[in-house]
């Protein structure tokens, strides 16, 4: 069949200590970004973290670790601009008015309070807008109505259901829900999380759109087993797009391990950072 493009998500709101595989600082990211690259990810998406490894859109934080990763990878790079990294969307607008080096794309989750104030700054910089659209928000439908929407780059239909036996079927409605309030025409990458992160990549593929895989998204092979680094992860991921199958998840695999659970950049039980 043919495979869509993978994304790597490298680190997202996960912390150090609850997995040793979770890159940190750019030297890590960059290093992480490289071997997930060499493995077969053809796009990269990072939380840039500063020094005491909280998430920051800041300029001394987001520079070294676009820099990093770029001195090793030859493919986009992206980041994140959700509300847990800076709560205020005038300053996060203001933020990236003042980038000096600028990510291919950063992602803007449609749902959050001034979602297009962000988007409306990156477009103005010249960055690619991922339009993060969570299940289980209203995301879709301001989306929809948004005059911004057929600029974007492409749309995140994020799957925020960790459960594996449920995964599948909250990603039908969510892309249900795209269509209904449409998206612009844009290009769709599909994606879930935790226990849902596999059963969501392999519908992906079977509908050939693109998807993502890494520590952000699951710490957990297909088999159930720790994952050794991002790149163990794409290999896997494109295995499994390669083989086609519509298999499930396992049904137990629900959890938010290895979480920071500290601040705004956890949630919990409830759907983390992108």
């Amino acid at each position: 069949m043919l495979v869509g493009m993978v994304q790597v998500c490298l680190n997202g709101s996960r912390n150090a200590a609850g997995s040793g595989v979770v890159p940190m600082v750019p030297a890590e990211l960059a290093d992480a970004a490289g071997k997930a690259v060499a493995a077969g990810a053809r796009d990269v998406h990072v939380h840039p973290r500063s020094p005491c490894g909280r998430e920051s859109l800041a300029p001394g934080v987001l520079t070294p670790v676009l820099e990093a990763v770029r001195a090793v990878v030859d493919v986009p790079v992206g980041v994140t601009t959700g509300a847990w990294a800076e709560p205020d969307p005038e300053r996060r607008a203001a933020w990236i008015r003042a980038w000096p080096v600028l990510p291919d794309h950063a992602s803007v989750n449609w749902h959050e309070p001034g979602a297009e104030a962000v988007a409306a700054a990156l477009l103005e910089r010249g960055v690619g807008v991922e339009a993060g659209i969570w299940s289980g928000t209203d995301g879709a439908e301001r989306f929809a109505a948004s005059p911004l929407g057929p600029r974007v780059l492409r749309v995140l239909a994020e799957v925020m259901d960790p459960c594996a036996g449920s995964a599948r079927e909250t990603a039908h409605g969510l892309l249900r829900a795209l269509d209904a309030y449409g998206a612009h025409g844009r290009p769709v990458l599909l994606h879930g999380e935790d226990g849902g992160a596999w059963p969501v990549l392999r519908l992906a593929g079977e509908l050939g759109l693109a998807t993502r895989i890494g520590v952000e998204d699951t710490l957990l092979l297909p088999d159930g087993s720790p994952a050794a680094s991002n790149a163990e992860l794409v290999r896997a991921a494109l295995r499994e797009l390669a083989r086609g199958t519509s298999a499930g998840g396992r049904p137990s695999e629900c959890g938010t391990a290895g979480r920071n659970d500290a601040g705004p950049g956890g949630r919990g039980t409830l759907p983390r950072g992108r």
